[in-house]
């Protein structure tokens, strides 16, 4: 809106000068004033005058709209505004009208998947995987508001080489329970997790399969262990609250002959060879990069070559666009990925990644070691049961994708301002808590009508911050990080606490101005049960 102002109000001089250039619209600090603007700044190497001479001669032309409270000039030639209270009186109006409705866009007619906490079902989820389940989910949260059809989706590798290491480790695991030892593979599990499903095999099926090891045996270990850690994963699931849309097994793709398809594709394009007996794909066509194992020289499948195939189902199912979530060493599976759909004749825009960094575990002063075959990592349930659903997802998505979190464990578990969390739910449970104290002191009456009461630099500070939601959500959609989020949603903490210090809410010898600023806080208790819904958090009604 300032744009179009900035452009209607000073397009006959700069077309006077034969002048057409671009320029920034910002939030400065709160001292200078709501929005800020570097068009005369910018303007002066084409006028080839001192941005003052050029900012004063703008100024004059843009003092006068009723959008503005104030127009001024700071430092080396910026121009700043402050907003009428009019002008954000009449948007606190649209607020109260619409409801939730005012930040919600129309639908896009676009439809994209997120497919994120995918894994081989070798161990439960661990803490680093948590990340990534709540990024995903919340991204996809937030796109769905944003008006996108979106299907969420786990893929599940379940016939490759790490399911059979899982299923001779389970094998070993069951025969000490019958004084048999045997040497656990190379690269195998070694987590306690294997022995409680071997407990459990070793009582349902007795001593059955000791010093027994065949393709039949081995076939029913895989089965066993794939079943029982994928309940343990769907368990944790619904405690941290990420449900999907889909599952999708890496044995359902090659069943349905889609890597058969692949393979076929690539044949007839000629961008396969064999060199020492395995089978290759000719990366280097498309890329500076080595070619790629397709087919192992003992006749199994690559991760790389499945992943191609579940790709093109993904394909077929018609999405505008998917995106892939993984952890950061997952940054040299992107170039051939890309190789692949070329050859696969996709479109450079179907496939994209969004790439997170890791997490550290802290308890106190001590980091806590992670490692899933080594077996000491402390899982994704046993963090839940710690610290909880609401602290955990909250935690997991305040930092950037691409910067590396520090999980405190202890500031997670705290009652205090100084966990973000706390400090947010607590200031949403105050607000419900005014209504309450509002309802039982017989204050009720029409907001809308006594709106115009409201006046202090606080409140208007406010209404700005909540009509900037949409571009917090936006943000996230750019940059795909739902950080922006809990940095938008803790600022509104922020001003609220300051805001309820500052100012008597409920004041039964002044309905009126009550009733006004009952009507600012069901605005802020809107916008708060949103960012909880989509953060997939509690709005707790007290606390």
């Amino acid at each position: 809106m300032i744009r179009d102002i900035i452009d209607e109000k000073i397009k006959s001089i700069l077309l006077e000068e034969g002048f057409d250039y671009s320029y920034n619209i910002e939030i400065p600090d709160e001292r200078f004033g709501d929005f800020s603007t570097n068009v005369a700044l910018i303007g002066a190497k084409y006028f080839r005058k001192p941005p003052l001479e050029i900012a004063k001669i703008f100024v004059a032309k843009l003092e006068s709209d009723p959008l503005f409270l104030e127009v001024n000039i700071a430092g080396p030639g910026f121009i700043n505004f402050r907003i009428s209270k009019a002008f954000y009186i009449s948007i606190l109006e649209e607020m109260l009208k619409k409801g939730t409705n005012y930040w919600r866009p129309k639908p896009k007619q676009l439809k994209v998947q997120l497919e994120y906490g995918s894994a081989n079902p070798t161990g439960p989820f661990t803490v680093g995987h948590g990340r990534q389940l709540v990024i995903g989910d919340v991204l996809g949260n937030v796109l769905e508001f944003l008006g996108y059809d979106v299907e969420k989706e786990m893929y599940l590798n379940d016939a490759g080489r790490q399911i059979r290491l899982l299923a001779r480790s389970l094998w070993v695991r069951y025969n000490e329970l019958f004084g048999k030892e045997y040497d656990l593979p190379e690269d195998g599990y070694k987590g306690t997790y294997l022995m409680d499903i071997a407990r459990s095999l070793s009582e349902r099926e007795g001593n059955k399969f000791v010093d027994k090891w065949d393709e039949k045996v081995e076939k029913f270990f895989m089965e066993e262990a794939v079943s029982s850690i994928l309940d343990s994963m769907e368990r944790t699931l619904n405690k941290i609250g990420c449900k999907f849309d889909s599952k999708i097994k890496e044995s359902f793709v090659i069943e349905k002959g889609y890597v058969d398809r692949v393979l076929e594709i690539f044949k007839v394009k000629n961008l396969v060879y064999e060199k020492d007996n395995a089978l290759w794909f000719k990366v280097s066509k498309f890329l500076n990069e080595d070619d790629k194992v397709l087919i192992r020289s003992d006749g199994t499948y690559t991760y790389f070559l499945t992943d191609i195939a579940y790709h093109l189902y993904k394909f077929e199912r018609e999405y505008n666009k998917v995106y892939d979530i993984f952890g950061s060493d997952h940054h040299g599976h992107i170039p051939r990925m890309k190789a692949a759909m070329s050859a696969l004749d996709i479109s450079n825009e179907f496939l994209n990644f969004i790439l997170h960094q890791f997490v550290t575990l802290k308890r106190g002063k001590e980091v806590v070691k992670m490692s899933t075959r080594a077996g000491n990592f402390v899982t994704l349930e046993e963090l839940l049961d710690e610290a909880g659903k609401d602290a955990t997802r909250y935690f997991f998505v305040m930092n950037d994708v691409n910067t590396h979190l520090v999980f405190d464990l202890e500031l997670a578990k705290s009652k205090t301002n100084e966990n973000p969390v706390y400090y947010v739910q607590y200031a949403y449970a105050r607000i419900n808590s005014i209504f309450e104290k509002a309802y039982e002191k017989g204050i009720k009456g029409d907001y809308l009508d006594n709106i115009e009461l409201l006046e202090n630099p606080e409140e208007m500070s406010i209404i700005k911050l909540l009509d900037e939601f949409v571009n917090s959500l936006k943000q996230v959609e750019e940059k795909l990080s739902p950080h922006f989020l809990t940095n938008y949603i803790y600022l509104v903490s922020e001003k609220f606490h300051s805001y309820y210090s500052k100012y008597k809410i409920i004041d039964e010898t002044n309905i009126p101005l009550s009733l006004a600023r009952l009507g600012l806080l069901s605005v802020i208790k809107n916008v708060y049960e949103i960012v909880f819904n989509l953060l997939g958090v509690k709005a707790p009604e007290r606390m």
